[in-house]
C-alpha cells in the first residue's frame, strides 16, 4: 500500500484517496469543434511512461481536495507532491 502525503492533511494510507489520472491535461478550448475521434483521443489517450509521472489524486476520505503527485511508475516511490495550480517541483524535493 502507498503512503500518500496529502499537502493539507499529511501522510495517509492510499485507501483514503481516489486516483484521478494524468495531471496537467489541458481541456479543449473549443469542445464543440472536436470530432468523435478527437474526443476519443482527448478522453482516452494518455502518456504511459516508464519512470516519473505526474498524476492527480483526490483525498476522498479526508480534506476532499485534489492535488498532484510525481510518482515513479517503476518503483511507485512518490517523489513530490504539490497543490493544483502550483508549478511542479523538481522531483525529489
Amino acid at each position: 500500500m502507498l503512503l500518500i502525503p496529502c499537502p493539507w492533511c499529511g501522510p495517509r494510507d492510499e485507501i483514503e484517496f481516489s486516483y484521478g489520472g494524468e495531471a496537467h491535461i489541458a481541456y479543449p478550448a473549443e469542445p464543440d469543434e472536436l470530432s468523435d475521434a478527437q474526443w476519443a483521443d482527448f478522453l482516452f489517450m494518455r502518456h504511459n511512461p516508464k519512470g516519473d509521472f505526474s498524476e492527480r489524486w483526490y483525498h476522498s476520505s479526508g480534506c476532499r481536495r485534489w492535488f498532484n503527485v510525481i510518482r515513479s511508475t517503476v518503483t511507485h516511490e512518490i517523489r513530490a507532491v504539490y497543490r493544483v495550480g502550483e508549478p511542479p517541483p523538481e522531483a525529489g524535493s
